[in-house]
């Protein structure tokens, strides 16, 4: 029978999956530009700037999975290395899992300080966009804020329950069978 799953994972989990959605929407954003930039080649228009929002719409897109893509087990894992070490394994995951926490604060203490500065120092891109760079920079803050909320989340299940909310990978999966 199925256990009902408290309200924070429930947020939490939706919150991921949030994330996972707004990324979707950014990898459909860098199609409709590419086709934008092919139509206006054609037709012979110049649209400054386009190539810039495309680099701009898959860092968003990339950041905004990561967290999504951790839960559901798509990272890279050291699965052979944490197998091989048996009975210790709860070390090796608990080893892991403080260094990944570590550097995802790291990463977004410095995403979320530089889209600060660049809104500060009214910071824009160098391409023909001329975009404020915090704006661009914003959603990337965003996803690395979100990755390091998601390995806190995973450190402290480990340490509460030592087991993590990652999913099982389709690579493990597919050896399951």
């Amino acid at each position: 029978m199925n256990t009902p799953k408290p309200v924070l994972r429930r947020t939490l989990d939706g919150l991921y999956d949030f994330a996972a959605v707004l990324a979707a929407f950014c990898l459909a954003a860098i199609l409709l530009v590419i086709v934008a930039q092919m139509v206006a080649r054609w037709l012979s228009i110049e649209v400054p700037g386009l190539s810039e929002y495309a680099g701009y719409l898959m860092a968003s897109a990339s950041f905004l999975a990561f967290a999504h893509a951790l839960n559901r087990g798509a990272h890279i894992r050291v699965g052979l290395f944490l197998t091989a070490l048996g009975e210790r394994r709860f070390w090796g995951e608990l080893w892991c899992m403080v260094i990944s926490t570590a550097a995802a604060c790291y990463l977004a203490w410095y995403a979320v300080r530089l889209v600060y500065w660049s809104y500060v120092l009214n910071d824009l891109s160098q391409g023909q966009d001329v975009t404020p760079l915090w704006i661009a920079q914003a959603p990337m803050a965003a996803g690395a804020v979100l990755l390091a909320v998601c390995f806190v989340d995973n450190l402290v299940a480990l340490l509460m329950t030592r087991k993590d909310n990652i999913g099982s990978s389709a690579i493990e999966q597919s050896h399951a069978e």
